[in-house]
């Protein structure tokens, strides 16, 4: 009687503690995307300044395609979605 009493006690333990884990994770998870947005905010000021600092100086640059898609501001509520989609 005594050791079916204790698996389900150590089971107990082992369920709690794997769901602290997850939490932590997804936290983790969540502030990496987060610091990701910032990151992308960032970088997208840093050229669009440059861009203009090119502008003001007179030199001309290559109108690319790829270098306009990651000029083009990212909105956090999209990024939110297409993660929800994904995990979907």
């Amino acid at each position: 009687m005594m050791v079916p009493l204790e698996a389900m006690f150590l089971s107990n333990f082992v369920l709690i503690s794997q769901n602290r884990f997850s939490d932590a994770v997804d936290r983790r998870a969540e502030l990496e995307v987060h610091i990701g947005l910032l990151a992308e905010h960032a970088i997208t000021r840093v050229l669009l300044m440059l861009d203009a600092i090119q502008e003001q100086i007179g030199i001309e640059h290559d109108a690319d395609s790829e270098l306009a898609d990651v000029e083009r501001e990212s909105r956090s509520e999209d990024v939110v979605a297409e993660i929800d989609r994904v995990h979907r």
